[in-house]
């Protein structure tokens, strides 16, 4: 019991996985999309959120303290394929994510000790330092789950308080000097389009799921953390919204998308607003790369045993040790072959889906209570939504990366066939080898 994790690193290991996506990556697309009113944006998505953690909490309660998703589809549809594709689709999405988490990290780092290159070699710097941060925290991993988690507590915390002191005091500001707005005034389609793309900011709750042989009394400390995790997440970036829209004017947000929080640091903390947030990138980009680390190698330790992947990556012991080092080396390599866009693309599409079917997997099982079938079926139509609007969004303004995530999108599904369905086709070669 002394090794499992309490209340507290779940909701840190939670927010690690959200805010580390959410505010350095996609605050600035959700701004430009809907001005002041992106804090609607994160308010529409966090609700959609909520009503996907309130199906995730009520398919566990039905089903098993323990299960996890993989096994909510294997028990509602009694399909042990579409379970399997969904494990494989949460994989390929975490490693999508961080990837991404990496390369900000090695990006964010070397933008702050202003070093492009490798001293003495003339490489780039950055690779060099994703690469390192991806073994930093692969092996405090292997280490066992306290590590991680006692790491997760002060990673978030470092981050939170900076985060804090950024929205509060640019909240001040702003209100002494009369530049905030709601921003109601502004009400159109913008939004409607931003709140799709803020629902990725809200990826990462749902770790927990994964986590639960690692939690102390699983039931209720899942419950609690993912409303807490979800609500907070939801307040951070309600105000690191409104500061960023109202202190920096739109058309600096379209030039600078990813550093629009530092530039909207600058008129309240001055030069020293961008160490500042730099810092707290480099905090939240570890820490959702260790918190989303933590969980997908637990993942794929449970389809190993489910025979959902190769009997290969079996470890000995409590920790998933061949497929900490396998996300590892994965993570790795696509994190230094350059952008990231497209798969993270994918990554997001992966989640909104698969989000959307645990609510409709819920909105199937439901009660008497009016809770049962309003908010899985809210989650469903909203996780819908967000992805006909994110496709949308995709296919008009960057259809470069909307034609490589159809590719991806292909291809995964075709390699998780032949895997699946691998014994079948196998007896029909060997048929047809018989009949030559």
């Amino acid at each position: 019991m002394s090794e499992k994790i309490g209340l507290t690193e779940s909701v840190s290991l939670a927010v690690g996985g959200m805010v580390g996506g959410g505010i350095f990556a996609v605050l600035g697309v959700v701004a430009a999309t809907a001005g002041t009113l992106a804090w609607l944006a994160f308010v529409a998505s966090g609700a959609i959120a909520v009503c996907a953690g309130y199906s995730f909490i009520r398919l566990n309660s039905l089903i098993d303290v323990q299960a996890g998703p993989i096994t909510y589809v294997a028990r509602c549809t009694g399909n042990t394929t579409l379970a399997g594709m969904t494990g494989w689709t949460f994989i390929i999405g975490y490693v999508g994510t961080m990837s991404l988490y990496a390369y900000a990290f090695g990006g964010y780092f070397v933008e702050l000790i202003g070093v492009q290159s490798v001293p003495g070699l003339g490489l780039p710097l950055r690779p060099a330092v994703t690469l390192a941060a991806v073994a930093v925290f692969v092996g405090l991993n292997v280490l066992g789950a306290r590590a991680s988690g006692q790491t997760e507590d002060i990673l978030v915390g470092l981050k939170v308080v900076i985060l804090l002191v950024f929205g509060v005091g640019g909240l001040y500001y702003g209100y002494t000097t009369g530049k905030l707005t709601t921003g109601t005034s502004n009400l159109g389609i913008g939004p409607l389009i931003a709140g799709a793309i803020a629902f990725v900011a809200f990826e990462g709750w749902e770790l927990l799921a994964f986590d639960q042989d690692s939690i102390r009394d699983p039931e209720e400390t899942v419950r609690k953390a993912i409303y807490i995790s979800i609500g907070f997440a939801t307040f951070l970036y309600v105000i690191v919204a409104v500061v960023t829209t109202n202190l920096v004017s739109a058309s600096v947000i379209q030039q600078h998308a990813e550093t629009s929080l530092a530039i909207a640091a600058r008129p309240f903390l001055g030069s020293a607003g961008f160490l500042l947030i730099s810092v707290a990138a480099l905090f939240s980009t570890g820490s959702a790369l260790n918190a989303t680390l933590f969980s997908a190698a637990r993942l794929s330790k449970k389809l190993v045993s489910n025979d959902f992947l190769p009997c290969e990556l079996t470890s000995e012991g409590d920790e998933p040790i061949r497929p900490l080092l396998v996300l590892g080396g994965l993570t790795a390599g696509l994190s230094v072959l350059g952008s990231l866009n497209a798969i993270s693309s994918f990554a997001s599409l992966a989640f909104i889906t698969l989000f959307g079917a645990m609510s409709y997997l819920a909105f199937r099982q439901r009660g008497d209570a009016l809770a049962t079938i309003a908010v899985p079926a809210v989650g469903t139509l909203g996780a819908v939504a967000t992805v006909v609007a994110l496709t949308y969004h995709l296919a008009t303004t960057e259809p470069h990366v909307f034609g490589t995530v159809v590719v991806l999108v292909l291809a995964v599904i075709g390699v998780e066939l032949l895997y699946f369905e691998r014994d079948p086709i196998l007896a029909e070669i060997q048929e047809l080898e018989e009949a030559v």
